[in-house]
């Protein structure tokens, strides 16, 4: 795969250069010491990932991320100095559409090399699972035999289970998110699980950076955490967070290591399945921006299981992947705009108005 390098400093470039270079299956396409430059080396030459700085004269990374957004989709790996020092303008990047972030590695280290390595290797697992568009619906996780699949369903009771909206999201997701729970009142009558496509050690900072744009609390997953109106939780795991209901009825978080072979963790198709199995509850689906397929297959087992299914439109997508893929398997009969997303989660939870 070819890679594409953003850095003001030389230094840190000819570093960047000498990981892409020794990591198999990796070559450098170009490298550029501005935003300006890069977007034009970008439309001259488009590559398939580019690992952006995050601070440069001129344009910042998030501002040319944007911009290469718009010329064409890619993955984008910002690479900056300190992503928690940085986490504003990482968050302001990733919601333009970069996938994910990562510290300026120490060449003169192993352990900075390897980072930057595996970052690579998961970016370009999703740049390739994203270049396959399935025509039909790819076979559900929770058909094949696994310990778990012989654990008898419980039925949720509508005295202990919250209405729920599981939301699915990847690239561009946490604007799209923010946007959402920016609109929903802090007495929202429902729970709301979200599974974003991040690296989890982001996870806690994407939290924090959510909560200050909602009313609602915001939580990060974790297990056997029970569901009720009026909070969000956040998956927090690169296991798979699934929705199960216990013995009394209520609802439960759980997380999983099946299947193995995802090629998303966590998976937003295994959680969005999970609800689908759920019996005795009113729940819907949101699948927002991302690259690739993941979640299309799960929104359509919960159309399939009479809930409500939602997927953003494409003009408000960074990336029109996985809500495109949805509504072209009939996982949602029409799309919804973003701006719109939230009066419809109103309506689904009985509040049709936003209360004062």
């Amino acid at each position: 795969m070819q890679v594409g390098i953003v850095n003001d400093l030389r230094l840190i470039t000819e570093a960047l250069k000498r990981i892409v270079a020794a990591t198999p299956g990796f070559e450098v396409g170009w490298t550029a010491l501005d935003g300006e430059s890069a977007i034009q080396k970008y439309r001259d030459h488009p590559v398939d990932i580019v690992l952006m700085d995050l601070i440069m004269p001129g344009l910042d990374g998030a501002q040319t991320t944007e911009a290469m957004m718009k010329i064409r989709p890619c993955a984008i790996l910002i690479v900056t100095a300190t992503v928690i020092g940085n986490r504003e303008l990482v968050y302001a990047a990733m919601g333009k559409g970069a996938l994910d972030a990562v510290n300026t590695p120490d060449a003169s280290t192993p352990e900075g090399a390897a980072e930057l390595r595996r970052k690579l290797t998961t970016v370009s697992r999703l740049v390739r699972n994203a270049s396959k568009q399935p025509t039909t619906l790819p076979e559900s996780p929770f058909s094949r035999p696994s310990a778990s699949s012989t654990r008898p369903a419980v039925a949720a009771q509508e005295d202990h289970a919250p209405a729920l909206v599981g939301i699915g999201a990847s690239t561009g997701g946490p604007q799209a998110i923010a946007t959402i729970l920016r609109a929903l009142p802090e007495n929202f009558n429902a729970a709301i699980v979200i599974v974003q496509h991040l690296d989890r050690q982001f996870v806690p900072g994407l939290q924090r950076w959510l909560q200050r744009e909602s009313k609602l609390p915001i939580r990060l997953a974790a297990e056997d955490d029970a569901l009720h109106r009026a909070g969000v939780w956040l998956a927090d795991s690169e296991n798979h967070l699934t929705v199960r209901a216990n013995a009394s009825g209520a609802l439960k978080l759980h997380y999983t290591d099946e299947p193995l072979d995802a090629p998303n963790r966590p998976s937003v198709d295994v959680f969005l399945e999970s609800l689908a199995q759920l019996c005795g509850i009113h729940r819907c689906g949101v699948l927002l921006t991302g690259m690739g397929a993941d979640g299309a297959a799960g929104l359509m087992a919960l159309r399939q299981a009479g809930a409500p299914t939602y997927a953003q439109d494409q003009a408000s997508c960074v990336v029109y992947g996985m809500p495109g893929v949805a509504l072209k398997l009939g996982a949602v009969e029409q799309p919804t705009l973003l701006a719109e997303m939230a009066a419809r989660l109103l309506e689904f939870s009985g509040q049709t108005t936003k209360p004062r």
